[in-house]
């Protein structure tokens, strides 16, 4: 065996250790990561080659946690380990989100990332090592990566902020979030705190880059140390000559589509898909289906070109508002005389209807999970049925991204619950439209259906959703987004707050070298 071993030593004297070349050797690249009695394996595998007309990033990312960990039987009858819960789903988002846009463009293998915690104590939390421990096993493959990457917790702690702050020391912070950068760049934040200023937010996050950094230079030891080369690699077949036709044939139709400024997303979808259409029948029909994806290919990036400089010239965007304005807002309180509270919020195409529900102690939701045991007091479910974009397709449950949106809603919401509040309260938020925005909507709506219960919160929270758009010369801030600039654009932030300061936020950049006065300038327009 070739056991390589990097340590990283925190400020407070803790140690970080990242191991390969013992355990799953097999795997493209695998890494045990130690901190205390907390052990990680994370590995990653990824497919020779792509899939065939697979345009995109197929990439899977698992966190899972054995019982065995903490010495627990899992509960239920089988007695083994099931599907995952909600904490693991959040957890296998904050490092999804981090790595996915850091493999190149043009790399469509399908690839596997799995996290599992071995070994675990009550103080030590591996959510906040289990994008460095994904990382680093990325960072010793094979696998073309813009990386590597690190996540950390701040927390403030009686005034004092925390690098990966234990258990016990976390439950009197009043600032709690993840940040995940690579040594340039902030690409992910996300958490919750008790109506901190704009200020005080950006000082954790450039706190938590500075720790970053250095988790950062221990991965490119470890990597030059394992000396893997990285795998060559052909996934798109390009036509330049098609490329340029495409350019040249439909960016004006295209920018004209977009200068109609037309507040209905289905009309807008129609009339771009058309100048798609048109260029398409214009090919010789024996070449049409062979050249129909790469055709899509580049034309999605003329609409998006035509769309960006719109906004960064005129200062114009897709439904025709200026970068601060809001879409029109209609709300209802009590539309629903069965429930114990109800609202109706609506900006633009994006609708919530929500409800709240008021119980006992008996009504709580038990917490088993292999770290983690309690009762929780306040309850969130946020649903997304396909009907609110218009998609003739069945429901099938609740997916990941509808646990992460409704996560981010209860900690926007849950510290302006009263304080020993004896009921059990449950919100549930149905998206019947949306374009954009849907999960902003929620703590909206959840506010108005809290009011409309009776019950005595703090004091109302709501969110918007902030978009980017920058060519590293102009930059526009977007307020309220739709669904599109999500998509097209270069960031998406998402803020929660009273009057008085931001409860929760949610941040995910799509774009290198984001400094962090923009960041301010979002926040201050948020």
């Amino acid at each position: 065996m070739n056991i390589i071993e990097k340590s990283i030593t925190l400020k407070d004297g803790r140690v970080i250790t990242l191991e390969t070349g013992k355990l799953a050797k097999q795997a493209d690249g695998a890494v045990m990561l130690k901190m205390g009695n907390t052990m990680l394996l994370a590995t990653v595998c990824s497919a020779q080659e792509a899939g065939p007309d697979v345009d995109f990033m197929p990439l899977s990312v698992d966190y899972k946690e054995k019982f065995s960990a903490v010495g627990r039987f899992p509960g239920g009858f089988t007695r083994r380990e099931g599907r995952a819960s909600d904490y693991e789903i959040l957890v296998s988002r904050l490092i999804d989100r981090a790595l996915r846009p850091l493999f190149p463009d043009d790399y469509h293998a399908e690839t596997f990332v799995q996290v599992t915690l071995y070994s675990g104590d009550e103080e030590s939390m591996p959510d906040c090592l289990a994008g460095l421990a994904a990382s680093a096993a990325i960072a010793v493959s094979d696998i073309p990566f813009h990386g590597p990457i690190s996540e950390v917790r701040v927390a403030r702690v009686n005034g004092e902020l925390m690098i990966n702050p234990t258990k016990s020391e976390l439950a009197t912070a009043d600032l709690d979030i993840m940040v995940a950068a690579t040594y340039e760049n902030i690409m992910m934040v996300e958490g919750e705190m008790n109506e901190v200023s704009e200020k005080e937010m950006l000082d954790a996050i450039k706190f938590a880059h500075e720790a970053i950094k250095d988790h950062c230079l221990v991965q490119m030891e470890l990597a030059k140390a394992v000396n893997k080369e990285k795998r060559a690699y052909c996934h798109e077949v390009n036509d330049e000559e098609l490329r340029k036709d495409i350019w040249a044939k439909c960016y004006d139709k295209a920018y004209a589509v977009a200068r109609q400024c037309n507040a209905d997303k289905h009309l807008r979808e129609k009339l771009f898909t058309e100048v798609k259409e048109g260029y398409l029948e214009s090919l010789p029909e024996e070449e049409r289906e062979a050249k129909k994806n790469m055709v899509s290919r580049y034309y999605h990036d003329v609409e998006k070109e035509a769309v960006r400089r719109m906004i960064l010239d005129e200062g114009l965007r897709l439904d025709g508002r200026t970068t601060e304005q809001i879409r029109p807002i209609w709300c209802e309180a009590g539309p629903l005389p069965g429930p114990h509270g109800s609202s109706i919020f609506t900006r633009g195409e994006t609708q919530s209807l929500s409800t709240v529900t008021l119980g006992t102690k008996l009504d709580e939701k038990i917490i088993d999970e292999a770290t983690e045991q309690g009762k929780e007091k306040f309850l969130l479910h946020y649903n997304f049925p396909p009907f609110s974009t218009g998609e003739a397709k069945a429901s099938r449950g609740v997916g990941r991204r509808e646990i992460g949106h409704g996560n981010l809603a209860h900690r926007a919401l849950k510290r302006m619950l009263p304080d020993n509040y004896p009921y059990t309260v449950r919100v549930v938020s149905d998206i019947l439209e949306s374009n954009g925005s849907s999960s902003m909507a929620t703590v909206c709506a959840g506010t108005l259906a809290l009011m409309d219960a009776g019950i005595p919160i703090k004091k109302p929270v709501t969110g918007i959703a902030m978009g980017l758009i920058t060519d590293n010369e102009k930059y526009a801030v977007l307020s309220d987004i739709l669904g599109d600039e999500d998509h097209l654009g270069d960031m998406d932030f998402k803020v929660t707050g009273t009057v008085d300061g931001i409860t929760a936020t949610q941040m995910d950049i799509k774009v290198d070298g984001l400094p962090y006065e923009i960041l301010e300038k979002a926040l201050d327009q948020a």
